[in-house]
């Protein structure tokens, strides 16, 4: 198959259609190559629950990719790759975002509950020998990034943040003066490559972990997407590393009945077969720590010319985009392995090769995730070409004898910078 013309054939197509027609196609064709207890999960949540299939595809790659850890990895083109990702979606209130998120969860919640209830059980045991008790933790919700280092140093295979909403992280990012976010946003950086984090203090236990595997999660209303690309977030490269999920499909009809009992449990029996090899992994007389996916030489093929592709393509996008196709080049690792754990979890076949099928399923992923993340750039350029700047209101407002104080009011900006633009202003 000539995979350079069929890659040509498709963008030709994207170039003809519109941006929500582009979406769902790509969604079809995804949910198609998904193994069918996946998509049928996905389809049945749509019609008796009203979930867009769109977000719960996200929660459960999401799960996967936080169930996984580094027990399993890929080596290609001269890198090794982990499947940890970070996913975000975009919705409104009341778009069910928080339930597609509770489905895909379910099995790690359930975990993380037994882990602490053996957790205190430790505690009280230990309270007659002195020991150091760890807990075993799947999931953060809320913790500060001290505490989270914390727990990711005593479960340095992978720790997943699980956030309803992320503003509150966002907010802290753009935030100069908060410590808290630059940190924040130093370990995603470092994380998302599985780089090293050295914790030295003066108070408490230092500790390193050694290679970071930290996934994220979390829903993001649309009126705070401008935050997103604001004050160090766009530059840094986190925005980059972000798999965007904007609402696609809607379901605007009840239907009574409940989705089918056996495709969760089946769904559930997966997650729980690739924590099992994770925790085995886990024990310190195993030595046998991580498991190395071999892929077949198409699959190895197949990723050397979309890698390729994407390189090619980058010359003739715009920055912002360039920018995203650099980490798609990395991403199409992450969801080849992805996309090999979701075709092997159920029947637990993890000893099978990665084929090109895996891979072909991470190119539509990845691709998916650039369209979402096109839309949402376009809908953030509207919204700033309708806006007027801060010069143009001062402007009219010293043409109209209005004060500095009620522009300051009305646009929100600091005081300072309008007084400074004040004596500049025509």
């Amino acid at each position: 198959m000539d995979y350079n013309k069929q890659s040509l054939e498709a963008n030709l197509r994207l170039l003809t259609i519109n941006d929500q027609t582009a979406l769902e196609e790509s969604l079809n064709s995804i949910l198609v190559s998904l193994p069918k207890e996946y998509s049928k999960l996905i389809n049945e949540a749509f019609i008796y629950k009203r979930i867009p299939k769109e977000y719960l595809l996200s929660s459960i790659l999401f799960a996967v990719s936080s169930s996984i850890g580094r027990t399993f990895y890929i080596k290609a083109l001269g890198y090794k790759n982990y499947a940890n990702c970070y996913f975000t979606i975009i919705g409104s209130r009341g778009d069910t975002k928080t339930e597609a998120k509770n489905i895909a969860t379910y099995p790690l919640k359930e975990k993380d509950h037994d882990d602490y209830d053996n957790y205190l059980e430790e505690v009280k045991d230990s309270q007659e020998v002195e020991t150091n008790v760890k807990r075993k933790q799947i999931l953060i919700q809320n913790a500060t990034i001290e505490a989270t280092y914390q727990i990711h140093a005593n479960n340095p295979n992978s720790i997943g943040i699980f956030m309803d909403e992320i503003h509150t992280l966002i907010e802290k990012m753009t935030n100069s003066n908060s410590r808290d976010g630059a940190a924040w946003r130093s370990f995603f950086l470092e994380s998302y490559t599985n780089g090293h984090i050295d914790i030295a203090r003066k108070t408490t236990d230092s500790f390193r972990i050694k290679e970071t595997y930290a996934t994220l999660m979390g829903g993001l209303q649309k009126e705070f997407i401008p935050f997103l690309f604001s004050k160090g977030n766009l530059e840094s490269g986190f925005i980059d590393r972000l798999f965007f999920t904007t609402k696609i499909t809607v379901n605007k009809t009840l239907t009574r009945g409940e989705i089918d009992p056996k495709l969760i449990n089946d769904y559930c029996e997966g997650l729980k077969n690739i924590l099992s090899y994770k925790r085995q992994s886990e024990f310190e007389e195993e030595t046998k720590k991580q498991f190395q996916v071999i892929l077949t030489q198409d699959a190895e093929n197949r990723i050397f010319t979309y890698t390729q592709e994407l390189i090619d393509r980058q010359h003739n996008a715009i920055p912002i985009i360039r920018e995203y196709m650099a980490k798609m080049q990395i991403s199409i690792q992450k969801l080849s392995l992805l996309g090999f754990m979701i075709r092997n979890a159920i029947q637990r076949t993890f000893k099978d090769k990665l084929t090109i099928a895996d891979v072909e399923l991470a190119i539509a992923l990845n691709e998916f995730y650039l369209l979402n993340f096109e839309v949402i750039l376009k809908g953030t350029r509207a919204q700033k070409e309708v806006l007027p700047s801060i010069d143009s209101i001062i402007s009219l407002a010293k043409k109209n004898g209005a004060s500095q104080k009620a522009v300051a009011e009305i646009t929100g900006t600091h005081k300072g910078t309008i007084s400074k633009k004040w004596n500049k202003a025509s």
